[in-house]
């Protein structure tokens, strides 16, 4: 008796520990996978046009997409070759940068497929770099694929490019052996520098999705071989990209949005002089107050510098004299004016509402939002004749050492 409950435990316990030894039987080696690091979109010529796979469709028997077809090009990397460690030379190419067509982004992987031994695998993708002309044609058609595929993490880096977004693919960069992860990484340092908002794919899907708030990108130009600029935020109306800022009104941009770390610097002449300065925003503070002002969205906008003196381009400015530094801070703080009323003044115009004022009157006067508004195209007309008022404040905290 004693003997048979011992088997029917062991028994018991052979069933349960069964289901464990099955964690892995779906499981693929990293060798046996095409890991594709970065994807660049752009339109395809007319003669890219005639490369055209039919794997998802025959020109003759199946219906396709009327939209003009797009070039995807794509870094897979190459099993051994991404470097873990200190270089040890040997000069090969960690990625194979390959280019297909089709008339969806899912059509062109299934020709990429085509042409691939291994299985394609998107989990580790870094990087989706769209070129301009796609932005301006709409993402519609190749958000459904991104968002549906379960492999795509929502913190891989979304751009536009002035370039051809190819071009992005083929970058030698100077700092990082692998061009995917010196794109993403340029990306994500923006925000920890006070260059750029944060901005990943996830993020853009939340503001495309809003009533209230319209979507941005970073702009990126390539300078010369191998080097990367940010030339601007990308702004969206709707799935369209509907212009670009200069660098420097990133950082009113960002004031405007209330995020706090400075990173800019720009020159300020000093009053009563052809001199000028040198001055770094270190921290901004912003307050909005929404309100109805004869029946239409008004903004009344507040915002703080915190800055310091960088350098000055003349020995004769006397920066430690408290009237001279007041003078900067009053023509500092009526630049910063300017602008962001000029920022605001150029989005309404183009109908988008990057900074997300409309969220703000949805989540704080829903009755005028469930009202007057509803939409989010009701909002973009909205938006074009909200009115408002800025008013900047400066303060200069530090002008920096020099030996005597």
């Amino acid at each position: 008796m004693r003997h048979n409950k011992r088997s029917l435990g062991l028994l018991l316990l052979f069933f349960l520990l069964l289901p464990l030894l099955s964690g892995c039987w779906d499981a693929m080696e990293m060798e046996r996978r095409a890991n594709i690091l970065a994807i660049g979109i752009d339109e395809a010529d007319e003669k890219e046009q005639k490369k055209d796979g039919e794997v998802a469709h025959l020109k003759t028997s199946f219906l396709k997409p009327q939209e003009k077809l797009i070039k995807v090009t794509a870094q897979i990397a190459i099993p051994g070759r991404i470097p873990l460690g200190p270089d040890q030379g040997g000069g090969k190419k960690p990625v194979l940068v390959m280019s297909v067509v089709g008339h969806t982004l899912e059509d062109a992987l299934m020709n990429l497929q085509q042409q691939v031994a291994d299985e394609l695998f998107l989990g580790h993708l870094r990087i989706i770099v769209l070129n301009e002309n796609v932005a301006k044609h709409g993402t519609e058609r190749l958000n459904d694929l991104l968002r549906r595929n379960p492999e795509i993490r929502r913190t891989a880096a979304l751009v536009v490019s002035k370039e051809a977004a190819s071009e992005y693919m083929k970058l030698v960069p100077g700092l990082d052996r692998v061009p995917s992860l010196y794109l993403a990484d340029m990306v994500d340092n923006l925000s920890a520098l006070g260059r750029f908002p944060p901005s990943f794919i996830g993020l853009f899907w939340t503001i495309y999705s809003s009533k209230g708030q319209e979507a941005y990108l970073p702009y990126l130009t390539i300078k010369q071989k191998g080097i990367l600029e940010l030339k601007g935020l990308a702004y969206f109306k709707g799935d369209k990209m509907a212009g670009k800022t200069s660098p420097l009104e990133i950082g009113i941009f960002m004031a405007v949005k209330g995020d706090s770390k400075g990173g800019y610097s720009a020159f300020v002449q000093v009053p009563g002089t052809d001199q000028m300065v040198m001055v770094r925003v270190r921290s901004r503070k912003t307050k909005m107050k929404i309100e109805l002002k004869n029946g239409l969205p008004h903004i009344r906008l507040k915002i703080r510098y915190e800055c310091e003196i960088d350098e000055k381009d003349s020995p004769k400015i006397k920066i430690n004299d408290s009237k001279v530094l007041k003078s900067i801070e009053k023509e500092t703080a009526k630049n910063m004016k300017k602008s962001i009323e000029k920022l605001i003044s150029t989005t309404q115009t183009a109908g988008s509402d990057v900074f997300g004022f409309g969220e703000h009157f949805r989540a704080k006067r829903p009755q005028y939002w469930n009202r007057e508004i509803k939409t989010k195209e009701n909002w973009e007309r909205a938006y074009q004749q909200l009115t408002y008022d800025v008013k900047v404040d400066t303060l200069i905290h530090r002008v920096g050492m020099k030996a005597k």
